[in-house]
């Protein structure tokens, strides 16, 4: 397991409510986008990062996280798990506070690094399940 309750819940419920949804597109049959919107309506405020910068669930995009002009408190990843690890890594340069690997997205690796650098993290995981379980 990559997640223990504990790091699950406080991810969820103290490290903030603005959300990077890193792999978010308008594409409404991608699991970005159905988990986005559940987020949204259990009070998150998400971010979509994508390349193509798309506006999605009412929110502006951006093509990077870098690119995001205010401040990030999650990063929810959905990209391969080869790519996940640098997608982690920018999230500790842009100063969030936790990242969060979508169901099948594993790297151990950077989960040390992430960790190590001060940041919760949880990786094979979804908020979208996780979130209902808190309530």
């Amino acid at each position: 397991m990559y997640g223990d309750q504990d790091t699950i819940r406080k991810i969820l419920t103290d490290s903030g409510d603005v959300w990077a949804v890193v792999g978010l597109s308008s594409n409404e049959a991608r699991a970005a986008y159905r988990v986005a919107a559940v987020l949204q309506r259990y009070g998150k405020k998400i971010v979509p990062v994508h390349p193509r910068a798309e506006a999605v669930h009412g929110e502006p995009g951006y093509p990077s996280l870098d690119a995001i002009p205010f401040d990030v408190d999650v990063v929810d990843v959905f990209v391969n798990s080869d790519l996940a690890g640098a997608v982690a890594d920018e999230a500790v340069a842009i100063g969030a506070k936790a990242v969060w690997f979508q169901l099948g997205v594993i790297d151990e690796a950077a989960h040390r690094r992430t960790t190590a650098a001060g940041l919760d993290m949880v990786m094979d995981r979804c908020p979208a399940i996780e979130i209902k379980s808190l309530r």
